[in-house]
């Protein structure tokens, strides 16, 4: 089955064309600033040239639909119809930034592409498993309830990759595999799985939450907003812009980009020293608690931007953790490679691998699963 991946952002279309039986990529490509301006290329347009784009000869048979939000309903992939499409309009309140968009590329997509089906693929679906100890929010029952405020989840579709790839280099019955996934960039989540399935999450009701990021702060005291709100001046706007555009590592740093911060902080910028010191000491922090949440640990997996590229911010984040079996080997941390890879030593009790995110992958596989299901 060649199932073509589509992740519609906000300003932006990345595309994929994967064969499911080789899980080879056959053809992919990204437009960039769409909508931007009177004269940019709009959704439609994007998958137009999407499509023109394919080489001859190559058929299309599923369209597989990165979705980010899926809200209590959604919790596994999902044929896109028009009475779901209606239901995911009323989830926009969960994630204005994004499931906008992620829907206009679904209605261009299918009105390009009528005959075929489509799937919805969602981040928040691999955390439904969340137990409710985890999920719910010490909050009102009419927050809880009527308003849907809970702890969803994001990054779902890279945590179960990775977490799958780990389980096949651990071996044995991956049923007792006790993993922490840490997605390490712009945006970043660390993800408790036992058995394959999510126990505990970063990222809350929002993506805000959790660990240090680029521009986020993860976790911080929610009456820092009140405070502001009465005695700082700012609106409610104005401090959702400081929280999602001007907070994490570059709040501490005027610098969201990981390796600048790293080259300033080894020529000794006290500033960037002390971000990294932050970020890692936030990341340092979930391994430990999550460590204690699944009983024990038998990997742990960096993926992401930073996670899959930084030897630094690796070591950093494990920094201290050999008491509870947590260990890198210098050398195979700091090899250039973008493969999978394990870089704890042979005598190490817990496995730490660096495994590249491949959410097009997952997302593909869990289109053609669906497509090719008994209906």
């Amino acid at each position: 089955m060649s199932v073509l991946v589509l992740n519609a952002g906000s300003s932006s279309l990345k595309f994929q064309v994967i064969d499911t039986d080789t899980e080879a990529s056959l053809h992919s490509g990204v437009f960039e600033e769409l909508g931007v301006s009177p004269d940019s290329m709009s959704i439609d347009a994007a998958i137009t040239a999407a499509l023109e784009s394919l080489p001859a000869g190559l058929n299309v048979t599923a369209v597989g639909h990165r979705v980010v939000h899926g809200g209590e309903q959604f919790v596994d992939p999902t044929m896109l119809q028009e009475d779901v499409l209606t239901q995911l309009d009323g989830l926009f309140f969960l994630a204005p930034l994004h499931n906008p968009a992620n829907l206009a590329g679904i209605r261009a997509a299918m009105h390009a592409l009528p005959e075929i089906p489509h799937v919805a693929v969602f981040d928040t679906a691999f955390h439904h498993t969340l137990p409710p100890a985890a999920s719910t929010l010490a909050l009102p029952e009419e927050l809880r309830r009527q308003r849907g405020i809970r702890k969803y989840g994001f990054h779902g579709t890279s945590h179960r990759y990775v977490s799958g790839v780990a389980s096949d280099l651990l071996g044995g019955d991956p049923h007792t595999h006790r993993v922490i996934t840490l997605h390490l960039g712009n945006g970043s989540s660390a993800t408790a799985i036992r058995g394959g399935q999510s126990m505990d999450t970063s990222m809350s009701f929002t993506p805000t939450a959790g660990l240090v990021m680029g521009t986020r702060p993860g976790d911080v005291d929610p009456a820092v907003v009140t405070f502001l709100l009465e005695h700082g001046g700012y609106s409610a706007a104005e401090i959702h812009a400081v929280l999602n555009s001007d907070s994490g590592l570059k709040g501490l740093t005027g610098s969201s980009d990981f390796r600048e911060i790293t080259r300033r902080a080894r020529s000794g910028d006290e500033d960037a020293v002390l971000a990294m010191d932050i970020w890692s000491w936030r990341i340092r922090h979930y391994i430990g608690a999550y460590a204690a949440l699944l009983g024990g640990l038998d990997a742990l997996v960096f993926t992401g931007g930073i996670g899959e590229n930084s030897a630094e911010g690796r070591a950093l984040s494990v920094l201290g953790l050999e008491f509870m079996g947590v260990s890198i080997d210098s050398y195979l941390n700091s090899r250039p490679n973008s493969k999978t890879r394990t870089i704890s030593p042979s005598s190490s009790p817990v496995s730490v691998f660096v495994i590249p995110t491949q959410e097009e992958l997952e997302i593909a596989r869990q289109t053609a699963a669906l497509v090719s299901s008994p209906r």
